[in-house]
């Protein structure tokens, strides 16, 4: 997919972050839009700042854990735009707590969301994408898919669940079927896994928390150090997103941290994770020099 004037782009977890900024790129692009995410008022204001460009842009709020709200967003996208090109599974959530102390309940929550919230999104739109030639999932996971922090397994689990989820669907959908000259034939539909390191969105702010004396004195001081180390843009993942989806790519890591985490992963994939954890302690260490009082 060289061009996107004109293709149809449906993004799930659309009223901030990485959704908001791809919305905005993706208008830019001469995309038409479907927008969806569970928080109504967010996602109206995303969509009037993108409809004041020009650009076709529909809404529909949408819990991406429940199977029926994916089918309905699948449905209105082939009724009101006749299908859509591009699907962007980006709607995900943040459990930060230790295995042995974080709630069930908690994991359960995050899993429908990050993981099966991608599954019922590929489940919802493939028949449309391969009836319409170029047709690409962009599914979103993370660097932690290749490497793991403590505090972090059940958000670690879900996105190497959907690495190794979007590698298996990517060779299913990678060959065409059906007689060429039937008219339903399937097109070919690419698979793009997107893998972010440190991202500055709402994530951290809205994560649900557990036990996190282990890794900081309190919510604000755990988003303070988020923000010092989250070297990347919103706006700056979504254009490397959109150069991916142009260029026909099938992997993206995104950042200087999601590359050398990557890194350390194919050098040491038994060492890499504790390589990682203590560069992000360092990390932390170093946030919390430059935010105390100086005396």
């Amino acid at each position: 997919m060289t061009r996107l004037t004109g293709k149809t782009v449906v993004i799930t977890g659309a009223a901030s972050g990485i959704g908001e900024a791809l919305a905005h790129a993706l208008a830019g692009e001469g995309a038409r839009l479907l927008l969806a995410d569970v928080d109504a008022d967010r996602l109206e204001a995303v969509a009037s700042s993108v409809r004041l460009t020009g650009a076709t842009c529909l809404t529909q709020l949408c819990d991406v854990s429940q199977v029926s709200a994916l089918e309905a967003l699948a449905e209105l996208a082939l009724r009101e735009l006749g299908g859509a090109d591009v699907l962007i599974n980006n709607a995900g959530v943040a459990l930060v707590a230790p295995v042995q102390s974080l709630s069930l309940t908690d994991a359960h929550w995050l899993m429908d969301i990050n993981f099966w919230g991608v599954v019922h999104g590929c489940r919802a739109f493939t028949p449309q994408l391969q009836a319409r030639p170029g047709g690409t999932i962009v599914n979103l996971s993370s660097v932690f898919a290749m490497v793991s922090l403590p505090t972090q397994s059940i958000y670690n689990a879900s996105k190497a669940a959907v690495r190794a989820f979007s590698d298996a669907l990517r060779e299913e959908l990678r060959k065409k079927s059906g007689n060429a000259h039937s008219a339903e034939s399937a097109h070919a539909v690419r698979v793009l896994c997107v893998h972010p390191g440190g991202i500055r969105t709402r994530l951290v702010t809205q994560a649900r928390l557990g036990d996190i004396s282990s890794v900081a004195e309190s919510p604000q001081a755990l988003q303070a150090q988020f923000k010092g180390v989250a070297r990347t843009s919103a706006d700056q993942a979504a254009a490397a997103i959109v150069k991916a989806l142009r260029d026909g790519r099938t992997r993206l890591l995104i950042g200087a941290d999601a590359r050398l985490g990557d890194w350390l992963f194919r050098l040491a994939p038994g060492r890499a994770s504790a390589w990682f954890s203590a560069l992000a302690l360092w990390g932390q260490r170093q946030v919390k020099r430059r935010m105390a009082p100086k005396s």
